[in-house]
């Protein structure tokens, strides 16, 4: 279902929402938190496909599958003032996950 999702974005697959659809709520409900933001750094926790429609939109590329992350794990960053990507997906290392 995943692979049909983003390969047909335009499309409803099986019944779900457009990944067209579904990329363009994820930017507005990001952008609109971020308007009410005033800090350096924020973190959002997302479902990998989320993150991969987000991704794409910021980076101006067609929704890929291509763009997803390679497995559970990762995490990429953008720049909040200007939507820039500064990295795609990179795992999170075990260390990271560490809490005190």
């Amino acid at each position: 279902m995943a692979d049909a999702f983003f390969a047909r974005p335009d499309e409803s697959v099986r019944g779900w929402e457009r990944a067209v659809d579904a990329q363009a709520r994820v930017a507005t409900a990001v952008d609109d938190i971020l308007q009410r933001f005033s800090g350096e750094n924020i973190a959002f926790i997302s479902h990998g496909g989320v993150g991969t429609l987000l991704l794409c939109k910021y980076l101006g590329i067609p929704i890929s599958r291509t763009a997803d992350q390679p497995f559970q794990g990762h995490f990429w960053a953008f720049d909040v003032a200007t939507r820039r990507v500064l990295h795609r997906w990179r795992e999170i290392a075990p260390q990271e996950m560490v809490v005190s």
